[in-house]
């Protein structure tokens, strides 16, 4: 088996050429799962008010109504919920992904 970059002969179970570092036929998929690095940010497109809900629901990745609960239940009982969101929403980054691509659908005539 050789590099389809450099010529270089390879092993069969070389994952990347010794020589230019390009991946083989034999590398792993580049991660972006369980493993990939998350940020706590404000998703600006699924907020109700501020998006910190949000951003803690991606982040954890739970549902975003239990979050808002969980939230709820602090603010309301313990009164650190207030203020634990007021902190959260200066601290926390704004997050302005794009809009997904989506198929424009056709109307009926």
């Amino acid at each position: 088996m050789f590099c389809t970059q450099c010529g270089v002969e390879l092993q069969e179970k070389d994952n990347f050429c010794s020589k230019c570092g390009r991946a083989t036929s034999n590398a792993p998929p580049p991660s972006g799962g369980y493993f990939a690095r998350r940020r706590l940010s404000r998703p600006m497109r699924d907020k109700t008010i501020a998006g910190v809900c949000a951003g803690f629901a991606r982040y954890l990745d739970i549902d975003v109504t239990l979050v808002r609960i969980l939230w709820l239940c602090l603010a309301i009982f313990f009164g650190t919920g207030f203020l634990a969101y007021v902190i959260a929403w200066i601290v926390m980054p704004k997050d302005w992904e794009p809009a997904p691509a989506t198929a424009t659908a056709q109307q009926p005539t």
